[in-house]
């Protein structure tokens, strides 16, 4: 299963973060979520600070363009197999430097992904 680091967590249950979250962990998935929101999604607790995180396979973004340029050098740092770009936050910017690190990315929704085992 892949480790997601869900970029944009919050405990707000109406929020698509939070309901990929849930449907990630239906679907076998281990999450790491992390905000800026303090709180919990489905009994993780919301990291607020830049961690270590260690082995993420997949990152699937849940912020807009403009706050991603906090992140775009940590996530090239974390190297993930792939980042996913749900609707609201694509970054043609933010394309060309994880293309040229070698890290796959696709503007798709986690949710549709993983409904259609194409996660």
């Amino acid at each position: 299963m892949k480790k997601t680091l869900i970029i944009g967590a919050t405990p707000n249950e109406n929020r698509y973060a939070f309901k990929a979250a849930k449907m990630l962990l239906e679907y076998g998935h281990e999450i790491v979520p992390f905000g800026i929101k303090k709180g919990e999604v489905i009994g993780h607790e919301i990291i607020n600070d830049w961690v270590s995180f260690k082995y993420i396979d997949t990152v699937t973004m849940y912020v807009g363009r403009e706050r991603q340029v906090d992140y775009m050098k940590k996530i090239i740092f974390l190297n993930p197999k792939r980042v996913v770009f749900n609707p609201g936050t694509e970054n043609p910017d933010f394309y060309i430097l994880l293309k040229d690190a070698g890290i796959a990315f696709e503007e798709a929704c986690t949710l549709v992904l993983l409904r259609t085992n194409q996660y």
